[in-house]
């Protein structure tokens, strides 16, 4: 599959520059930048995604994955998803699945780009097929897309935040000191002795024997 009709005829149209590469086949964003030997952090990849306003292509580099509470807050949407393989098809009938451009608005899909790529002078994106990919200037495609620009990308390797757990030792301070309170509530009572220093021994009174008297 060559590159996408629509998409090369709407380029020469416009008289921008830009040059179609022919590399192995790569299936996705990673596998891409790899064959075409360009960092992830400026090849773009683009995700159709669903919210409830329609569908929305959201356009970040292939190093980086979708922050969704971030970009739902960038669409002002209700709700967000990823767009289901058939939902694909539908959008994007010309084009293979994992190799659309960012030019969703020869669709007649909004294009949201993460701001990250700006630092990018050239950017380098699938150009509708798994073999195929375009270079040109990045200024030059915000020109041709109008696109929405937010920040929605996450690194793949930032750490996800960890649930604290309590254990023995990291209880709850109010808790301690109520234990604490509760312990010394309870503390010994020593019983006192039966015989103190100030009693005295008991007398025993001789016992009476009563008998007859002698006459």
């Amino acid at each position: 599959m060559a590159v996408a009709s629509q998409l090369k005829e709407y380029l020469n149209h416009a008289k921008v520059p830009y040059t179609v590469n022919t590399h192995p086949v790569a299936y996705t964003a990673q596998e891409r930048a790899a064959v075409r030997h360009v960092s992830g952090k400026h090849l773009a990849k683009s995700v159709l995604v669903t919210t409830n306003r329609g569908p929305v292509l959201a356009v970040l580099p292939a190093a980086y994955l979708i922050d969704w509470k971030k970009l739902k807050a960038v669409l002002r949407a209700q709700s967000v998803t990823l767009a289901k393989e058939t939902e694909i098809n539908r959008v994007f009938p010309d084009l293979a699945v994992g190799a659309t451009p960012p030019f969703g608005n020869l669709y007649g899909v909004a294009v949201v780009i993460d701001r990250s790529l700006e630092t990018s002078e050239e950017i380098v994106f699938p150009a509708g097929s798994h073999t195929e990919s375009i270079t040109m200037r990045y200024q030059n495609m915000l020109s041709l897309v109008k696109p929405t620009i937010g920040s929605f990308a996450q690194s793949a390797g930032d750490p996800k935040p960890k649930a604290k757990s309590r254990t023995a030792h990291q209880t709850h301070p109010g808790v301690r000191a109520k234990s604490k309170r509760k312990t010394a509530r309870k503390a010994p009572v020593t019983k006192r002795s039966s015989r103190t220093s100030d009693s005295r021994p008991k007398q025993h009174k001789p016992r009476q024997t009563h008998g007859r008297s002698r006459g």
